[in-house]
């Protein structure tokens, strides 16, 4: 059979499984499934980067559930995040093809709770890394039968403010641990700090960095806008985007912890619904408000750089970005909250000079095609709409 065409069962996957897939809409592997379930079916500790939206989740989670002994005591996989967002995102996906039981744990929620939902037996932990800790010094997360230790969104994880509790995490698990990290960015600065760590742990690891075909999402799926403003027009500017263009879905990206509540309350102010996420917004808010963009009740969330990783919001047709932010994989993590499972979306950036000269340079070095747009009367035109009927009057065309 040729490799391309291969299904989920002739993956190794199993019937029900396959069949739960099929209900949610998912009946063939996308590309880093095909590439990665096995490499974790046959045991081998795996690096993989794949570009966002591209299916890393259920790569990683499919071949888990077939090693998932349901009998056994205590936790079998654990895995990690940088927010709680896509802890809760990863319970979700999870539960969608398995009835086995899923704890979250991280920072910010009440500990007992958490203590409460692993005395379940949960065959699943997933957390925030300082918190998964805290459990396991407690010797209320047990590691004995732990399997998998996953590390979602890993470069970030990889950072200076979480290497050294990524570090430590590692060298309390069990020698044989199976590690999988993964990301749509995976640096070699990354790869190095956790095969270090690991090599630790056992000194014959091995661990493989698999890095996927870029399927050139972000090129080909996304249709890149540059939107002139000074600083002080930047929210009036996004104002009567929203109202030219009426997006279906639209996520607002700002850098500016602060300024997450100024767009919203300004937005608001002009009769625009809208909603603000932020790290400091309280978490059964968030949550709340996170349900309601997912299932489309909210039109318009404002965020900052919380939400650009690895949050799968389904049907988002634009990403507006307030700012260029200093690193440009998280411009790239940005943009591809659109254009997400063979859907196509627009990624505008509303910027002054001094971005508009940045966001030309992004546009070489990440091969991607950038249309200058202004706002006239109310409607979104091509930069040299006008200059162009200029030109024809001028003609006599």
């Amino acid at each position: 059979m040729n490799e391309n065409k291969r299904s989920f069962i002739d993956l190794g996957i199993n019937e029900s499984c396959v069949e739960r897939l099929a209900n949610i809409g998912i009946t063939s592997p996308k590309p880093v499934q095909e590439r990665i379930i096995g490499e974790i079916l046959e045991g081998k500790s795996v690096l993989f980067q794949s570009e966002t939206g591209t299916g890393k989740t259920f790569a990683f989670v499919l071949p888990i559930l077939e090693k998932i002994n349901p009998e056994t005591k205590n936790p079998q996989a654990i895995i990690v995040c940088p927010t709680h967002e896509l802890c809760a995102q990863i319970k979700l996906e999870i539960q969608k093809v398995c009835d086995y039981k899923v704890s979250l744990c991280f920072g910010g929620a009440p500990i007992k709770r958490q203590i409460e939902s692993l005395k379940e037996k949960p065959q699943f932990v997933i957390g925030s890394l300082e918190r998964i800790k805290e459990l396991i010094f407690l010797k209320k997360l047990k590691l004995n039968d732990s399997k998998f230790l996953v590390y979602d969104e890993i470069d970030r994880l990889s950072q200076a403010e979480e290497r050294d509790f990524s570090t430590d995490l590692i060298s309390l698990m069990p020698k044989d641990i199976q590690f999988i990290g993964c990301s749509a960015t995976v640096t070699e600065n990354a790869k190095k700090v956790f095969e270090n760590a690991l090599k630790n742990l056992k000194e014959d690891f091995q661990i493989d960095l698999i890095t996927l075909p870029k399927e050139n999402v972000l090129q080909e799926k996304i249709t890149h806008w540059a939107i002139f403003a000074e600083q002080r027009d930047k929210i009036p500017t996004l104002k009567s985007i929203i109202l030219a263009e009426n997006p279906e879905k639209v996520l607002v990206f700002t850098g500016k912890l602060d300024q997450v509540e100024n767009i919203t309350q300004k937005l608001k102010y002009k009769k625009i619904e809208c909603e603000g996420l932020h790290a400091k917004t309280d978490k059964v808010e968030r949550k709340s408000i996170i349900d309601r963009f997912r299932s489309g009740k909210i039109k318009i969330l404002v965020t900052s750089d919380l939400s650009a990783r690895g949050l799968d919001f389904p049907n988002v047709t634009h990403v507006i970005q307030m700012d260029l932010p200093s690193n440009d994989d998280f411009f790239i993590h940005r943009a591809g909250r659109t254009g997400r499972a063979n859907q196509s979306g627009i990624n505008i950036v509303i910027g002054d000079a001094y971005e508009m000269r940045k966001y030309s340079r992004l546009e070489k070095k990440l091969k991607i095609k950038v249309y200058p747009k202004i706002l006239r009367g109310g409607k979104i035109y091509p930069a040299d709409y006008f200059q162009d009927e200029i030109d024809k009057k001028e003609k006599g065309v």
